[in-house]
Parts: structure tokens; sequence; C-alpha cells
């Protein structure tokens, strides 16, 4: 049977310091790697008569604003079909210079989901057969999902707090009381 533990050892003999912060996760074991080595990692996990990790199940990208010259991540999830063994690994990149290779070669499903990577997070997948945007319009000159911008604007004044649950005295009527907010707690 295929143990976390044995993942962990054999990424950890094939690569040395390349592979960090394992750690596990409701069963999943989960790594960081150095952005470089991508596609020799994935090519291992794929390769491996014993690993057999060959379903990419997810590719995605995570923007940490506050994690300075590594502020943006990409995940893959992969999946060992035969033993039913799931692995996540995170490579980072900064946001000045966001190039990672890509893994189409390797997984066709990769395809797809590193386009809309780049579509929402700007990530530069050095490689890609035909990276550009797919959801959102071409003209856009930013990327939505980065955490550059404020959920919503402070300054405004035609809200009224009390009807968006954050606070005041709200009445609730049943049919012959009335109580508020205050009241119940």
């Amino acid at each position: 049977m295929l143990t976390n533990e044995y993942i962990q050892q054999r990424l950890q003999d094939k690569f040395g310091e390349a592979v960090t912060g394992f750690e596990e996760s409701y069963g999943m074991l989960s790594f960081v790697a150095v952005k470089e080595q991508n596609l020799k990692i994935l090519s291992f996990l794929y390769d491996d008569a014993e690993l057999k990790f060959r379903f990419m199940t997810d590719l995605c990208g995570v923007h940490y604003p506050d994690n300075t010259g590594n502020e943006l991540a990409v995940v893959y999830h992969l999946h060992n079909l035969e033993d039913n063994v799931r692995l996540r690994f995170k490579v980072f990149t900064p946001v000045a210079a966001p190039d990672v290779y890509t893994a189409t070669g390797l997984f066709a499903t990769a395809n797809w989901m590193e386009r809309e990577t780049y579509d929402f997070y700007g990530i530069n997948f050095v490689g890609h057969p035909n990276l550009k945007r797919i959801l959102n319009v071409d003209e856009m000159d930013y990327f939505p999902m980065r955490k550059e911008f404020p959920l919503e604007d402070q300054g405004r004044i035609d809200k009224d707090d009390e009807m968006f649950g954050r606070g005041g005295n709200i009445t609730y009527n049943n049919a012959d009381q009335t109580t508020s907010l205050e009241e119940k707690h």
C-alpha cells in the first residue's frame, strides 16, 4: 500500500532540499517545491512505477499578497487512481516575474487549467501552446483574482449597514410580538 510517508521519502531522496513544507491535511500529503523543478517533480510522480500519479485533478492559482517575493502560487492536485492516493504540491513565484513551466506536455488537462489560471492570476506558463484569456475579455489589463483591490468601497454613503445585517437595531415581527436583535442577546 502506498503511504504518505513513503511518498515523502521518495521525493526527498530524489529531490533533496528542492522539496519542503511536507504536511498532511485530512490524509492528503502536501509539499512545496521550487518552481524551476515543477516539471521534473511532475514527471517523476507520473513515471515512477510505484508512485503512478498519472491523473491531474486540478491546477489552480493562489495570491498571497503578504508573501513578498513569492506572492503567487500554482497548486497541483494529483491522483494515483490505482492506489486511490491523492497529493498536493505548490510552487511559488514572484508577482514581478510570474513564470512557471507548463505541464501541458505531461497532462493534456493542464492546457485549460493553465489558461484559466493565467486569465485570473496572470501566471505565465512558459511553453504553453496557446496561453491567452478564456473567460475575461482580452482588453483587461489586470487579473481579477489577485487581492490587489478592496472588496468594497469604504467611502460609500448609499448603503445602510442595518440593511446588510451589520449592526443596528433590526426588528422582527412575529404574529403578536416584536423583538429586536439587541433584546435577544
